[in-house]
């Protein structure tokens, strides 16, 4: 027995599947559409900024520290190139440091100094920072590591500028010295104005004590930054533009350095403090706290066989005597105490006072 179809019902379920699916269709059309309408002109700017951090990096160019002089000129403090050999724990695809270290010290000499002093600055930093492992290297061994490059991931050779104190310990209380910038000094940064967080990108260095601390913005400078075109391997492969750093100020100091190692060295092995002041402007010429250290250990970071030498001292070479030192003042408060008893009219200018070399009380 054949059935009959009603084709006009049929007509009228297949129309109804029609008009669905086409609704769907147009709806998704539309989905599309309004997306494309916020990625490209809602969110443009956003997704643009996105697309040029990828394609561009930005780099600060970290400014020269200026240099600290004498009021004749002596250069105290200034600064020199030299290459380095860093790590960054994070680019090290999971290598145990201490492993790496071992393979590298098979190609590069790398004292136990360097290791402590390395492990003590991975102990104040993230694992995402550059942390110097040997300074100064000679151009034979920059040659040697980069011939073995590909064996070390995260391993860099960096040309950084380092500080240096010409004289040593001569005038070190008064100079001061420079030192990585430790957790502390990184959360005052931050907390600092956006104007200062900017320009202490890239800086890993800062006044610790002394005139470096004092005028740390000064000796600073401004950094600069130069925009990189990277390709899809985050290589460099052009310069989009530049804007230059400008070397911090350079400091005079009304400090006669050669005064100043003078009285240094007549004080011998003895512990003691002088300052020597021009009466006629108050001008500091020596300033003298012994014993001295020398502030070039701190620069790359001291190591900590070397901080406990000097602060657990007995002589506490790190203790500025001429001004944190409490001594008995001696015969020198009495030109006050004179002074004071002619200004209350308690003594007169003729009056004379018997001195046996005692007073009865």
């Amino acid at each position: 027995m054949t059935e009959l179809r009603n084709m006009e019902q049929e007509l009228r379920r297949f129309q109804r599947r029609v008009w669905v699916a086409g609704g769907f269709v147009l709806l998704a059309f539309a989905c599309l559409l309004v997306r494309l309408v916020v990625l490209q002109i809602v969110r443009h700017d956003f997704y643009f900024e996105q697309a040029e951090n990828n394609r561009t990096s930005v780099v600060p160019i970290v400014p020269h520290r200026g240099w600290i002089v004498d009021r004749n000129g002596v250069v105290l403090a200034n600064n020199y190139s030299a290459y380095t050999l860093e790590v960054t724990p994070a680019k090290a695809n999971g290598q145990d440091l201490d492993a790496l270290i071992a393979e590298l010290s098979k190609i590069l000499p790398i004292e136990p100094r360097d290791i402590r002093r390395f492990k003590k600055l991975r102990a104040e930093s993230n694992s995402f920072e550059s942390i110097p492992l040997r300074t100064r290297l000679t151009d034979e061994e920059v040659a040697r590591f980069s011939a073995n490059r590909y064996r070390f991931p995260g391993v860099e050779v960096q040309a950084r500028l380092f500080r240096r104190y010409p004289l040593g310990d001569v005038a070190s209380h008064v100079i001061g010295y420079i030192g990585r910038i430790n957790q502390k000094e990184k959360e005052a940064l931050e907390e600092a104005s956006e104007e200062t967080q900017e320009n202490y990108r890239g800086t890993d260095y800062i006044g610790k004590l002394g005139i470096e601390q004092r005028y740390e913005s000064e000796l600073h400078g401004i950094t600069g930054v130069e925009e990189m075109e990277r390709s899809a391997g985050g290589h460099a492969t052009r310069r989009l533009g530049t804007a230059s750093s400008q070397p911090g100020k350079n400091i005079v100091l009304s400090i006669d350095v050669k005064l100043q190692k003078l009285v240094e060295d007549m004080f011998g092995d003895r512990r003691g403090a002088l300052v020597a002041i021009n009466p006629e402007n108050g001008e500091i010429l020596a300033f003298v706290s012994k014993p001295t250290f020398d502030p070039n250990i701190f620069v790359e970071g001291i190591d900590s066989e070397s901080w406990k030498a000097l602060n657990e001292s007995i002589y506490r070479p790190l203790l500025n005597r001429a001004l944190r030192g409490t001594y008995p003042p001696g015969s020198t408060y009495k030109p006050f105490m004179a002074l004071g008893a002619l200004e209350l009219h308690k003594r007169s200018p003729d009056t004379i006072v018997y001195d046996p070399g005692y007073w009865m009380f």
